[in-house]
């Protein structure tokens, strides 16, 4: 299977992912037929090594493929934006740990939650594991789970920041995802009770924001030298801005035959409305124009072999944020030129692309004001330490 072969897949399915948005939002998980079918298209496979019978794809196929997934619909362009993406994550650990989980089943999908809200000890030969994370998109479909975790010295204090992969074994799934918004992602709370996690199943922010990571030695392909906040926050970003152009696309078939009140005629033919439709059509442009030419620079980079400059980080993060608040700004002025047919509770695709967005905006990735501080850091020479870039 070839990545085009992959994108047009993808492309074929956008019709029953959209027939399946209610959906989603009613079981607040991604049907389980549009993950299978994604399977088969070989999505999941875009960024899995190729050792383990992926195609450690091009980045642009792979966003394209998010694009086009989440124009649909948006929970499941989020939910298998994130599970897509963690392919990526693990094939930076150290060879046994990624043996464990693609050794026995290459299909194996891997859920996340960064943010280090539960309790990690350090014992012998590992770590144990207690506690609760929250927001973990998808986790229904997935073997596996990566996990933030702070590590402290013998007083306490914390001295490293780590993720660790848990099999689906060692922890379970608490269904308590009931939101406005990205209803349909799934992003319910992973919880751990006791589980032991051998040191190969652990991987600090270190050797992953210095492009040093164990995998490397097992994974030749330019891919896994890519700055992880750079493909983290891409993949977040180019989901949102897909969210947006669904709405826009949606948005310009109705507003052919609206009709437009007090003053009569048609909402195609108001010029406050066109306006509007060609601002929001420039947002999304910009968003999706600026996500593609700092991802195009930076594998251009990695194939090289070629360092990666901070401020080339720096401008990735930065129009990573600002692609998420062009998303939103276009579906806000797209609302302000519908009416009130969006307002009324039920199946509408604007109403729907607005909740999932203001939603996602939620996500840390989504800062739009930390991330362009810390672009004004690099720029004035200081000096920026932050796992984010």
């Amino acid at each position: 299977m070839r990545e085009e072969d992959v994108l047009a897949a993808v492309r074929a399915l956008a019709p029953a992912l959209r027939e399946r948005a209610a959906e989603a939002e009613e079981l607040r998980r991604v049907p389980d037929a549009s993950v299978e079918e994604l399977e088969n298209a070989g999505f999941f496979r875009l960024f899995r090594p190729r050792a383990y019978g992926g195609l450690a794809a091009d980045p642009a196929c792979f966003y394209a493929a998010v694009h086009e997934i989440a124009k649909a619909c948006g929970s499941t362009g989020w939910a298998a934006a994130v599970l897509g993406v963690h392919p990526w994550y693990a094939a930076q650990f150290d060879p046994r740990a990624q043996e464990e989980v693609w050794g026995a089943d290459r299909a194996a999908r891997i859920c996340s939650s960064h943010a280090p809200t539960g309790e990690v000890t350090r014992v012998d030969g590992g770590f144990r594991l207690f506690g609760r994370w929250h927001f973990s998109a998808g986790c229904d479909h997935a073997r596996w789970a990566l996990l933030g975790g702070v590590v402290g010295d013998d007083e306490g204090r914390p001295v490293d920041m780590l993720t660790f992969l848990v099999p689906r074994s060692d922890y379970g799934v608490d269904d308590v995802w009931d939101t406005i918004g990205l209803r349909g992602s799934g992003s319910n709370d992973i919880v751990v009770e006791d589980a032991f996690v051998p040191a190969h199943r652990a991987l600090g922010y270190g050797p992953v924001t210095t492009l040093s990571c164990p995998g490397h030695e097992v994974h030749p392909e330019p891919l896994y030298r890519l700055p992880y906040a750079a493909v983290f926050t891409t993949t977040i970003s180019t989901a949102m801005v897909g969210i947006a152009e669904g709405a826009h696309e949606d948005q310009l078939a109705a507003a052919r035959d609206r009709l437009k009140a007090p003053q009569g005629g048609r909402t195609a033919e108001d010029p406050f409305a066109q306006l509007r439709i060609a601002r929001a059509a420039g947002e999304i442009d910009a968003a999706r124009l600026q996500l593609h030419r700092n991802m195009a620079e930076l594998y251009a980079l990695a194939r090289a072999g070629s360092p990666i400059p901070m401020e080339l980080r720096a401008r990735a993060r930065r129009d990573q944020a600002l692609a998420t608040e062009r998303a939103i700004t276009a579906v806000d002025l797209l609302m302000e030129n519908a009416g009130r047919g969006p307002l009324r509770v039920g199946d509408d695709v604007l109403q729907r692309a607005w909740r999932d967005l203001h939603t996602g905006r939620g996500q840390a990735a989504n800062d739009v004001d930390r991330a362009l501080v810390l672009y004004a850091q690099d720029a004035l020479g200081m000096d920026v330490h932050d796992p984010m870039l």
